[in-house]
């Protein structure tokens, strides 16, 4: 089904560190590092840490292979267990940390496995689309969760695939909005076959997506081209499929908070966040404000 006479916006907001998705290393920590000794965390004992490791190592499912990783693994979550309780014990933050599914990883690890955004180097594609119209009323607020254009939440797993969950996000919410009809469409398509500039699980750009699936015909749904994970052959029957298609796309202009909220109050937008921080690794709730 094709959305004929609609666009696309994009809104770089601010750039991820340049990454890959390689393997993670284990780290052995040093006498230098601060959490080297076996005093207490937080105003824990070790033994009390332990235990909390024990049960987060249950409740994600995590076993370790290698001789002494285990170990390694513990002093990374112990660490981490001391940021997130200094982090939590100031009443000024807006949200709060906790013991998430990264919290067996080094803050390099994490960012090298999971970011995946790659840096610009093309001209955006501008226009007046956005700019403050004279009279114009927009919404203080918008959930297009509400409104039903919005899929349940994605898990891009191991893989720089960030760029691909984003592009799909929109072309998702746009064709809700056109068409009344909610369709999970197909990152994996865009991982495997949008490779004349992305990269995969090494990382892309959303405006070369975009184009992909502009000049593709469209893009297929989750069901039928479903999510692995992992770098794979493009399937060239999936490919045709083109379930969803697009006119076009735009970015919404940098700097400019009333462009941004007047396509915002249009349709899902397309961003990338500076996720690269220890307190993005170790989130929990509530709203995430950095000043």
């Amino acid at each position: 089904m094709g959305l004929q006479g609609s666009t696309m916006a994009i809104l770089l907001l601010m750039m991820f560190t340049l990454s890959s998705a390689l393997d993670q290393s284990i780290i052995s920590y040093d006498q230098s590092h601060p959490d080297k000794s076996t005093t207490s965390t937080s105003g824990r004992t070790d033994e009390e840490v332990m235990a909390l490791y024990e049960e987060w190592l249950v409740k994600h499912g995590k076993n370790y292979n290698g001789l002494g990783e285990k170990e390694n693994r513990f002093e990374i979550f112990k660490d981490n267990l001391k940021f997130i309780d200094e982090h939590n014990a100031d009443e000024s933050r807006s949200y709060k940390l906790g013991l998430n599914k990264f919290a067996d990883l080094t803050n390099e690890e994490y960012r090298s496995k999971y970011l995946g955004f790659k840096k610009p180097n093309k001209v955006s594609k501008k226009s007046d689309r956005y700019a403050p119209r004279v009279g114009a009323t927009l919404p203080d607020s918008i959930d297009w969760r509400e409104k039903g254009a919005v899929v349940g939440v994605k898990d891009q797993g191991s893989c720089g695939s960030c760029w691909a969950f984003s592009t799909i996000a929109a072309v998702e919410g746009i064709n809700q909005i056109v068409t009344g009809d909610l369709i999970s469409l197909s990152e994996q398509e865009l991982v495997d076959c949008d490779t004349s500039y992305n990269e995969g699980c090494n990382g892309g750009l959303m405006d070369y997506a975009f184009e992909f699936i502009i000049k593709n015909g469209g893009i297929d749904t989750d069901e039928d081209y479903p999510y692995t994970g992992r770098d794979g052959r493009c399937d060239s029957v999936r490919k045709n499929a083109k379930v969803v298609s697009i006119d076009d796309y735009e970015d919404v202009p940098v700097n400019d908070e009333t462009a941004l909220q007047t396509a915002v109050a249009s349709q899902p937008v397309s961003v990338a966040i500076e996720a690269g921080g220890r307190d993005f690794q170790l989130y929990s709730s509530v709203r995430f404000c950095i000043p």
